[in-house]
């Protein structure tokens, strides 16, 4: 039976309190939520999304003064980029304070926690006692959800309930960022806080982590946000022309392909928020239509571009 979707605050925290599991809306892409100080909500999340222990989660708050209530210490960088940049789409990763689950952390020292912005997650946020875990509302590697329908799609019969709050605003994952013994800046997934923002407020330009092994925080393995056909990433001119023939669909960034029969097109103005804003659903929708293959391209590889390519090679790996 699938959840009901609806926009009663009032219900989800019932809900939520009582352990139970509900899709919410975040400025970045809907979350499937439970509390995140109990061992069995996070079961129920890893089990929903049939996603392996080893791969963390990312802990809700309502407030910046809150993350002090699930990390132990935030150091002097963490503290200014939270003033700039909370609530929004940046995940701090901080020392966990003993309240905080170790199956929400996968066994790490360190707590990713942040501050979404989105105001109905906000308010819902403030009517409980407890951060939520929210990892993105979909079986596990698969597109991240960008609305209410996308989350009823694939685990409404997982859920208790769906919160709808729009489409999301952003449309890609919050930029995830830890910090060495020297307070430097490392970027573990890219996001709509981009490098040149972070460098901005540090003056120091940070550095970009590259997975090896177990993560080290959420969306670090090399094959993520995939459909279910495979994609080919490169010159979709050339693309179309080798595989000639076959049920193709064309995810491009702004330039109409005349001889693919389906086709998206993320911004026709170039624009990257747009592109960002686009590409989940986009990929969705051509997934829908059963191609046996998707033909795409990077996009500019500057600012929000590095994230959008970062889930396009995600999705080809």
């Amino acid at each position: 039976m699938n959840a009901s979707i609806g926009k009663d605050l009032d219900f989800a925290a019932r809900l939520l309190e009582q352990g139970a599991l509900v899709a919410v809306p975040t400025e970045t892409v809907y979350g499937l939520a439970g509390n995140g100080l109990s061992e069995e909500a996070l079961l129920r999340i890893f089990k929903a999304k049939a996603r392996p222990h080893f791969n963390p989660l990312i802990v809700h708050v309502a407030s910046v003064a809150l993350i002090a209530s699930v990390a132990d210490f935030v150091s002097p960088n963490a503290k200014l980029l939270a003033s700039i940049f909370m609530p929004g789409p940046l995940t701090l990763l901080l020392p966990k304070s003993p309240s905080v689950p170790d199956l929400a952390t996968a066994g790490s020292s360190l707590v990713a926690v942040r501050v979404p912005s989105h105001p109905m997650m906000q308010q819902l946020l403030t009517r409980l006692s407890f951060p939520l875990a929210a990892p993105s509302a979909n079986p596990f590697g698969y597109i991240s959800p960008t609305s209410a329908a996308h989350v009823a799609a694939q685990l409404g019969d997982q859920l208790d309930y769906i919160l709808d709050g729009g489409e999301c605003v952003v449309g890609l994952e919050s930029t995830i960022v830890g910090f060495n013994a020297h307070d430097e800046v490392l970027i573990y997934r890219q996001g709509a806080v981009t490098a040149e923002d972070i460098e901005r407020v540090t003056e120091k330009k940070p550095t970009l982590v590259i997975a090896s092994g177990k993560p080290d925080a959420p969306g670090m393995l090399a094959s993520h946000y995939a459909p279910k056909a495979k994609v080919l990433l490169g010159n979709i001119a050339e693309l179309l022309k080798e595989h000639a023939g076959n049920n193709i669909a064309v995810l491009s960034f702004q330039k109409t392909q005349q001889t693919a029969n389906h086709q998206e097109v993320l911004s026709p103005t170039g624009d990257l928020q747009e592109a960002a804003r686009n590409l989940f659903a986009a990929l969705r929708r051509l997934d829908a239509l059963n191609p046996s293959m998707i033909l795409t391209e990077l996009v500019p590889d500057e600012g929000l571009g590095r994230a959008i390519n970062d889930r396009l090679r995600r999705a080809a790996a």
